[in-house]
């Protein structure tokens, strides 16, 4: 979900097993992604109906995307990760005026996208993964998401 005036994208590596079967980003119940991102914007996401996160992230001018176009993989870790073949992320970067960072979702989605995008003007932004698996309280995970704030200004 990319659209021309993003600002800030937001990259993930591949999506885990619910998120695949819901056809929606970030749908695993126990994934912080959408009350961390509430906690950047200081407004409220996670209740909202999937369409309206979709809605209010457009007009924040916040994109998703994966780092990761296909793979192999049993179950839903990173670390599950084979016959990876990485999405164009220098390509769709180049395509957006307005982007002024990525935010990379976990350690995978980092590596990936910072070796896809070499050395870039753009700020680029590790996260810890927004993941039930990275068990990093979620204070934690929150004050470094906080780093996104200012992409968005």
């Amino acid at each position: 979900m990319v659209a021309p005036n993003t600002r800030l994208l937001i990259c993930g590596s591949l999506p885990g097993e619910a998120s695949l079967r819901a056809v929606r980003y970030y749908a695993h119940p126990q994934n912080q992604f959408w009350r961390l991102l509430e906690a950047v914007l200081d407004e409220p996401v996670a209740a909202l109906e999937y369409e309206e996160r979709l809605a209010l992230l457009r007009r924040r001018g916040i994109g998703l995307w994966d780092t990761v176009a296909t793979a192999q993989r049993d179950g839903s870790l990173d670390g599950a990760l084979r016959e990876v073949r990485r999405n164009p992320l220098q390509e769709l970067a180049g395509s957006l005026p307005r982007l002024r960072g990525v935010g990379f979702n976990g350690a995978t989605a980092a590596r990936l996208g910072r070796r896809e995008l070499g050395t870039s003007v753009l700020t680029l932004v590790d996260l810890p993964s927004s993941s039930p698996a990275y068990t990093l309280p979620f204070a934690d995970k929150a004050a470094r998401w906080a780093a996104l704030r200012p992409l968005l200004g």
